[in-house]
């Protein structure tokens, strides 16, 4: 029985990475076939530890039949066979369902209102409110850069990222808004998370900063096989 906390995938197909001409484009190779097709891919980061020549790629059939792409990357196998989800938007909607059935412990108090929260210049992904009338605002980040069992993000400079860390440690200090962060890391295999301060370090000031100031910094992986994605468990956070 799949655990509520699942989104499942649909049909997939293998495939073998060849090239990335862009950020949202992969060529790759059909391994029943052995037909040569362009694939969506929705996960801009820069991901070179994980799309290299010949990485074993899962792909599903795109629904729209005017869509240029007919497929859209879902998976890749990193070293060791571990399956890593390469949607970056799909945290979202997992962290979601995880929000509403409470399986964030240290957010259980809060209940979910509104997704896509616009406040003052900025969008946030969720907002939350307590019983008491509390607010909080609720940033959540998809990571796949795993190094012997330590997650880490960004996997390439996000100034867009630095930016929210920011704004969530003003409204914190504003004392209108709550804040927190939460990085899901979409593979199994990671045990601790924290900034990639060697990739970008403003990153990991502001993540300290806004640690700092009072925002939560939470960090969860996932369980991720050939058919679906699950909820998995809070990991330690690290930001010395």
């Amino acid at each position: 029985m799949r655990s509520s906390l699942t989104l499942e995938f649909g049909p997939l197909v293998k495939a073998r990475f060849v090239e990335r001409p862009n950020r949202f484009v992969v060529q790759c190779k059909l391994e029943h076939s052995e037909e040569m097709v362009t694939a969506h891919l929705a996960d801009p980061g820069r991901l070179k530890e994980l799309l290299v020549p010949g990485a074993l790629l899962y792909l599903r059939r795109a629904q729209s039949k005017t869509r240029k792409t007919k497929w859209s990357v879902i998976l890749v196998q990193a070293q060791g066979s571990v399956l890593v989800s390469l949607q970056s938007t799909l945290v979202n909607h997992l962290a979601a369902v995880a929000l509403q059935e409470k399986a964030v412990a240290a957010l259980a108090q809060w209940d979910l209102v509104r997704a896509e929260f616009a406040h003052g210049n900025s969008r946030f992904d969720f907002l939350l409110a307590s019983a008491k009338g509390e607010k909080l605002l609720l940033e959540v980040k998809s990571c796949t850069l795993v190094n012997e069992g330590m997650a880490m993000f960004p996997d390439a400079v996000t100034a867009r990222g630095a930016r929210h860390l920011k704004e969530l440690a003003q409204h914190q200090s504003g004392g209108i808004y709550r804040g927190a962060v939460m990085f899901v890391v979409q593979r199994s295999d990671a045990q601790a998370f924290r900034p990639a301060a060697h990739i970008d370090p403003h990153f990991a000031e502001a993540l300290s900063i806004a640690s700092r100031s009072g925002v939560q910094v939470l960090a969860y992986n996932c369980r991720v096989d050939e058919t679906g994605i699950t909820w998995g468990q809070k990991l330690p956070v690290h930001l010395g």
